[in-house]
């Protein structure tokens, strides 16, 4: 190529380059123009007590905007990333004020409310209008005054305190509410129905602080007493944008043995194992695919947070360690299968587990594809 090619090519990729720019500049005016629309949203909601996410409207869009993008030969899956992002900044946008869904309420008190996850909900009780006071560890010579008037006790400590606290509230007024929103059930569920003879409700928020609200969020529901009381409550959570799911206490506590107490101790043990090693996690990551990155940094957030709430978690309830057993056998007869060189018997159970799984396997490489790619671009960005 000659030097004058050379420059002309430059001179095009230039002016290409320059449209693009001044398409990125329109792009981001479109997006302050949306994000002035669905505050307005926001506002109209909070005087109707819309929910925030209304899963049919957001289906809606989604298939439309599809549908405009295929006329117009634009890719359908960018079109879906890119709306799907979009869409979840306007939610954060509407996140500043809900309707207050039982204007009737005297007092909220929030025991915990300055922890991590307590300031949440403090948050979104604010938002929504209510009056809100906050209990803590040195507060307790001003209970009674807080609870005289309390229409909502909500207890928000570490699991390893929920039962003892909620032992001190036996003299809340008959008509107020408890919850607790620890994540385990049976046990704080059990002592909150023996201390207060009023509405009871467990709640389980299956988010962590870092949400910034309950938008699209889901929080399991365990009936305790007087469900009539407390609907108003469960109400306004689906305002704030959640989804409750409904269980007893005993068939949540059995479901998180799997979903959080294996989950936790399996990664706490690949992280001693990876400590143990001592492999330069630089290269790891360097070196790994985008399944592995996101692997591993779901063992380094493990690592990043409280190391008694995992352990509340995993010692809260001796079925706990009998589940972990078994799955310390199980990892010893997979073992015992590479000791054999036995593959045929591996390809055998991989087969024989794989349909077990069914179709949902096939849905999960499906969902877990664009993870990956959103993983890939972050690790792109970072190198």
């Amino acid at each position: 190529m000659s030097q004058n090619d050379h420059e002309q090519f430059a001179q095009q990729l230039s002016e290409l380059r320059h449209g693009i720019d001044e398409l990125d500049t329109q792009l981001i005016d479109i997006l302050a123009k949306r994000a002035e629309l669905t505050s307005k949203v926001g506002e109209v909601k909070a005087k109707t007590g819309m929910p925030i996410y209304v899963p049919e409207r957001e289906a809606q869009m989604l298939e439309k905007r599809q549908e405009q993008a295929a006329e117009r030969g634009v890719s359908g899956s960018l079109i879906e990333d890119l709306m799907r992002r979009i869409m979840r900044e306007s939610y954060h946008t509407q996140n500043n004020r809900y309707r207050c869904i039982n204007p009737g309420i005297k007092r909220v008190v929030v025991i915990g409310g300055a922890g991590a996850l307590g300031k949440v909900f403090v948050g979104l009780f604010e938002r929504s209008g209510y009056n809100v006071e906050i209990l803590e560890k040195d507060d307790w010579s001003r209970a009674d005054n807080l609870f005289a008037e309390a229409s909502l006790v909500l207890v928000s400590v570490p699991i390893n305190l929920t039962v003892d606290v909620v032992a001190k509230l036996n003299s809340l007024p008959e008509d107020c509410i408890l919850a607790d929103i620890t994540s385990i059930k049976h046990k704080p569920l059990d002592a909150m129905m023996q201390a207060h003879k009023g509405p009871v409700v467990g709640l389980h928020p299956m988010f962590g602080p870092d949400a910034p609200g309950m938008i699209k969020q889901v929080v399991v529901v365990c009936h305790g007493r007087g469900a009539s009381h407390y609907s108003w409550l469960l109400g306004q959570m689906q305002t704030w944008g959640a989804t409750l799911f409904e269980v007893t206490a005993q068939e949540h506590d059995k479901a998180m043995a799997f979903i959080q107490v294996m989950r936790h101790f399996n990664t706490f043990v690949y992280g001693a194992h990876l400590a143990g090693e001592n492999p330069n996690l630089d290269l790891l990551t360097q070196l790994s695919s985008p399944i592995y990155r996101l692997e591993l940094a779901m063992v380094g957030r493990l690592f990043a947070q409280s190391g008694q709430l995992y352990a509340d978690i995993i010692f809260n309830n001796p079925e706990n360690f009998l589940l972990l057993k078994r799955f310390h056998q199980r990892f010893g007869e997979a073992l015992s299968i590479l000791d054999k060189g036995d593959k045929a018997e591996f390809i055998r159970q991989f087969n024989e587990i794989g349909d077990w799984f069914g179709d949902y396997a096939k849905t999960c490489l499906i969902d877990s594809k664009r993870l990956l790619l959103k993983a890939d671009d972050d690790q792109m960005l970072r190198t």
